[in-house]
């Protein structure tokens, strides 16, 4: 037995959620069955006892698809209206602007953690505001829209916060969080994880000076400094970030 959206049975105050919601954000599905299922992380299956329908009772499919058509929509404005900006340069905006923190920050504003739908677990450990779970429902919400209403319906959808975003990494304005935009660009390329090393911490206790370095398999950068071990390893991140964009465009 599969999870069928059109069939699923939302109550009265369910249904009045997902309808703020579509509201507040200026969309409306003809299935808001697919909305909900977008907003269900996959620990309130694991603790209902659904583990073997957990795949289609959670957003982790329309997050996949979801994905997909971000990715297409931001790739496609970014070649139509930065007709000068070289490869290399258009993927460096496409990552930001499709990143973890960007998504997750666009989700808080438009009310996701609000309608979110979680395990006990997951609740009390603080998952509504958890970038990761954010992020992917932002994109499950793409993905059940494109099901639901069809790719042009979608890519309005996206265009009314892409196009900020978008003016943001131009204006150089947006929150630059190195670190996470290296790990997603390494692990989506090699699966791994960048490694962090403390090279050497100097000055007084009062005044503390980090120098970190980052480890990329056999591709060292750095080290750069910064007052905490945190805003070290972001120096460090920013430097091997821009490094790799700069030899993607070259």
């Amino acid at each position: 037995m599969n999870f069928n959206p059109s069939k699923s049975k939302l109550s009265s105050t369910r249904k009045s959620i997902l309808n703020v919601f579509q509201k507040n954000v200026g969309i409306r599905f003809k299935n808001i069955s697919l909305l909900d299922l977008a907003f269900h992380h996959r620990s309130y299956n694991n603790e209902s006892g659904k583990r073997d329908l957990s795949h289609t009772q959670n957003n982790e499919r329309l997050e996949f698809l979801g994905d997909a058509v971000l990715g297409m929509v931001t790739a496609s404005l970014l070649y139509g209206d930065l007709s000068e900006q070289p490869e290399g340069e258009l993927a460096r905006i496409k990552s930001i602007v499709v990143s973890e923190a960007t998504l997750s920050q666009i989700a808080l504003k438009i009310g996701v953690d609000k309608c979110l739908v979680l395990g006990k677990g997951e609740e009390l450990s603080g998952g509504r505001t958890k970038k990761a779970i954010l992020a992917d429902a932002m994109e499950a919400i793409i993905g059940a829209y494109y099901l639901d209403s069809g790719y042009r319906e979608a890519e309005k959808f996206v265009l009314k916060f892409i196009i900020d975003e978008v003016e943001k990494v131009l204006k150089n304005k947006h929150q630059k969080d190195y670190k996470t935009l290296l790990q997603e660009w390494y692990q989506k390329k090699y699966k791994k994880c960048p490694h962090y090393e403390l090279v050497e911490t100097t000055g007084p206790d009062h005044d503390r000076v980090f120098l970190v370095q980052v480890r990329l398999d056999n591709q060292v950068f750095g080290p750069a400094k910064g007052k905490n071990k945190k805003e070290a390893e972001q120096a460090v991140a920013k430097l091997a970030y821009s490094t790799l964009c700069k030899e993607i465009s070259e």
